[in-house]
């Protein structure tokens, strides 16, 4: 288990120097979801509930996390391209722990995107400062391993080329079936269930419901985590699957 842990130390340490060394794309992961923060608070809310602070900053941390796909799948569909993972297949390293690896290092941007949001939101509407960010920041942690671990997933299954194609799904369905952007009331009987039972609508509103509280924790707050939870660990098991599949291939 130590020699498991110190390995996992390694690789991650590794990954985040690799991270900063392409700093253009984790701009990007950034500075996008924050741009559309400030344009639709700016413009809609005054329209509309839906684009109040207290909505749009927890829906824009779970619709940034979407781009950790992307920028995870790029990030190994890069290394299986290089030298580095095939030197590193005839360690004693196992798949996990390059997964592992890989968690580890992608939670810290994660961690950053969910701080910047809920705090340019405070500065916007100062009265959405409270002690639920706290709680926001912390569970959005636990929404981040969904997107981790589908765009170790696809990195582990496609080439450079097609990691955006399929980091796009992602992306899109994030933006699509997770409410944030519209309300859902008025939707179709089919499109609300699949919203209820798919990762993307279950990810905003934990994080959402951690910020403002919840009243039915069941319903509100357990559901939705037992859901996405199970989409996380079917993602990540997938992941370290197929990657254990490209390292005895390779």
């Amino acid at each position: 288990m130590r020699e498991s842990i110190r390995r996992i130390s390694v690789l991650t340490r590794r990954n985040l120097k690799e991270i900063l060394r392409d700093p253009l794309s984790l701009i990007f992961t950034i500075a996008l979801p924050l741009f559309l923060e400030i344009l639709f608070y700016l413009i809609f809310h005054k329209m509309t509930a839906q684009f109040e602070m207290r909505y749009l900053a927890p829906g824009i941390v779970g619709f940034a996390q979407a781009f950790l796909t992307l920028f995870a799948g790029l990030l190994i569909s890069q290394d299986r391209n290089t030298a580095f993972l095939t030197r590193l297949y005839v360690s004693r390293a196992r798949s996990h722990e390059f997964i592992f690896g890989y968690v580890a290092a992608l939670l810290p941007i994660a961690f950053t995107q969910s701080i910047l949001f809920f705090l340019v939101g405070g500065i916007l509407e100062p009265q959405i400062f409270s002690v639920g960010m706290i709680w926001g920041v912390l569970i959005s942690l636990v929404t981040s391993l969904f997107y981790i671990g589908a765009g170790i997933l696809v990195g582990s299954l496609a080439n450079e080329k097609a990691v955006g194609g399929l980091s796009s799904i992602v992306i899109s369905g994030q933006s699509i079936l997770s409410g944030m952007w519209f309300p859902a009331d008025g939707l179709g009987k089919g499109i609300l269930i699949a919203m209820k039972t798919l990762p993307f609508k279950n990810a905003t509103l934990l994080v959402q419901n951690a910020f403002l509280g919840v009243e039915k924790v069941t319903v509100d707050f357990l559901f939705p985590l037992l859901i996405l939870l199970g989409y996380t660990v079917a993602v990540t098991v997938w992941a370290i699957l197929a990657f254990r599949k490209k390292m005895k291939g390779e």
